[in-house]
């Protein structure tokens, strides 16, 4: 359960501690996105290392690989990754929508092909919390129904009705032992929708409630709005996760709008094509001017990549190809997202999380991508 233990006064950001069975779990967090029963590039010693307190997990990849009758014999989720820490896993919600290649929306949930065997399958709430159950996750999340970015309004009040619908469904199902539920709040940047849905899923008394409908291809002040419009309608005393955000300066903003949980693949995937996170910002590690800079990533961070390999020696890993190269980024910047919260937490038990933020958000330079988002935003300026 959630411990609210101090809020800012000069924002919405809060500290927290989320007790699940198998820790306790110091919010604000930042979950490394461990899809397929692994985050890619790491080992478990290395997650330890980096200080990772809960990871996440997937049901819709893991229902069709390896299958829940591998994980069955192997005796839930934790002993199949030999993890020992908690696990949140997706209900596979949006996965279907956003993978499977032919799907067919049921009253009762979705009939789709599974993207590796081409088999018709079928995913509705009673089936995704089955699966969460025999997975043994600590916090198992709601079967929900998340619209593209920029769907109807009809396709949006659909979505709605559906995700609190299948929510009523899912509190009804029999969970694993001190297995907690989160609700997940849809209704893009609809007011009335977002209102609608949070204050309904509320009155169900979940254990903690997520922010879905984002990170589904909207600038980000669409994303920001998105936070903005629910915040408001979930109660202090539990658990607000962000579900697929964000970039260290997104986590920074997201956590002053009260926001306590994230998980985002953006620390192993952008390390894979050669970037790397500093606290000015994402930096190419492929460029040329890299090749002679004999200084660390980030200058004071106490990764194992930082403190034994250079610039230029990791350049030369990723022109040659050489997975250490990919590893080393993966490890440095899961750890610089770690170190980001640690700072958060820090701050915010010492008063000072708001200039903090400022001089944060000050020296940090946001990607192209983001600065193009905030531009061509459909909000009003």
């Amino acid at each position: 359960m959630y411990e609210l233990i101090k809020t800012s006064p000069r924002s919405k950001a809060r500290l927290g501690r989320l007790t699940t069975k198998r820790g306790t779990i110091d919010t604000p967090v930042f979950m490394p996105v461990g899809t397929q029963a692994t985050v890619k590039a790491l080992d478990l010693r290395e997650l330890n290392e980096i200080g990772t307190e809960i990871l996440l997990g997937n049901t819709y990849h893991l229902f069709l690989r390896p299958g829940m009758d591998i994980i069955r014999k192997a005796g839930g989720l934790h002993r199949v990754m030999n993890w020992d820490k908690p696990i949140l896993t997706d209900s596979g919600g949006f996965q279907v929508y956003s993978l499977a290649k032919i799907r067919k929306v049921r009253d009762d949930g979705v009939e789709f092909r599974s993207h590796l065997s081409g088999e018709m399958l079928f995913l509705g709430p009673k089936e995704s919390m089955a699966i969460q159950r025999e997975l043994g996750s600590d916090i198992a999340m709601l079967f929900d129904e998340c619209p593209p970015h920029g769907a109807s309004a009809a396709d949006l009040e659909a979505a709605v009705k559906r995700t609190l619908d299948w929510a009523a469904i899912c509190a009804e199902q029999p969970r694993a032992e001190g297995q907690l539920y989160f609700g997940i709040v849809q209704g893009a940047n609809a007011p009335e929708l977002r209102k609608r849905c949070a204050e309904e899923l509320v009155a169900m008394d979940f254990d903690g409630y997520a922010i879905g409908g984002v990170s589904v291809g909207e600038p980000e002040p669409e994303m920001m709005h998105a936070v903005e419009l629910t915040e408001p309608h979930l109660p202090a005393e539990k658990a607000r996760y962000a579900m697929g955000l964000g970039t260290p300066a997104q986590l920074i903003e997201l956590v002053a709008r009260g926001v306590d949980m994230f998980d985002c693949v953006l620390p192993t995937r952008v390390a894979r094509n050669g970037t790397a996170y500093t606290s000015r910002g994402a930096i190419n590690l492929r460029a040329s001017h890299q090749k002679e800079e004999f200084s660390p990533i980030e200058e004071g961070c106490e990764c194992f990549a930082c403190t034994h390999h250079t610039r230029a020696y990791l350049r030369h890993l990723l022109k040659a190809g050489e997975i250490l190269g990919l590893r080393m980024l993966s490890v440095h910047n899961s750890h610089f997202f770690m170190e980001v919260m640690r700072d958060i937490r820090r701050h915010l038990a010492e008063g000072t999380f708001d200039s903090y933020r400022e001089e944060f958000i000050g020296n940090y330079q946001p990607t192209s991508k983001v600065l193009e988002g905030r531009a061509n935003s459909r909000l009003p300026k």
